[in-house]
């Protein structure tokens, strides 16, 4: 990436356009990556950019070169602080609600009797598929982790050890994996 004139950045500072925008798009490519490694429920990618933006227009208001850092460097960090701190706010639970709800145009209905038997069917013949594939400890490590257990837990509550807990979890990811199940 090829630095900004010390001009371009004096400019920038005083209110100039032509010069912030030119700072805005020789940035923009790293706003752009740092928007979207930032989305989650709650932070869209433009939203994630806009902050990233206010960030950039802080960098300008605030950077000097006696630091020795260069500005792309300086405005880097800038960024990235303003897109977590957005991040982090979106994922507050004060926010939940509004994360976890649907607009009502985008609401799905609710599956019909005849949509809910087809589902209840191909669930019966998911499992049992699994149970097939898998042995009878496979299916009991599957279910003790499935209940929250951890490695250690699962082993004490199956008399093995947390190392055949693991190999049993791989060999039973690999297992479902592969037939398009998991």
């Amino acid at each position: 990436m090829v630095s900004l004139s010390p001009q371009t950045l004096a400019r920038a500072r005083a209110g100039q356009e032509a010069a912030v925008a030119a700072v805005l798009t020789h940035m923009m490519p790293l706003l752009r990556r740092l928007a979207a490694r930032a989305v989650c429920p709650g932070l869209e990618f433009e939203d994630a950019l806009q902050e990233g933006i206010i960030g950039l227009f802080g960098a300008i208001k605030t950077y000097h070169s006696v630091g020795g850092a260069s500005f792309e460097t300086y405005a880097a960090v800038c960024i990235r602080n303003a897109v977590t701190a957005a991040r982090r706010a979106a994922g507050r639970k004060k926010n939940a609600p509004l994360n976890q709800s649907l607009p009502l145009e985008d609401a799905v209905p609710a599956p019909g009797p005849e949509e809910l038997a087809i589902r209840r069917e191909q669930l019966q013949t998911t499992v049992a598929d699994i149970r097939a594939r898998l042995s009878p400890f496979e299916r009991a490590v599957l279910a003790a982790y499935l209940g929250g257990g951890s490695y250690r837990q699962i082993a004490r509550q199956l008399g093995c050890t947390p190392k055949a807990v693991e190999n049993a979890l791989v060999r039973l990811r690999r297992k479902l994996r592969g037939h398009s199940l998991y």
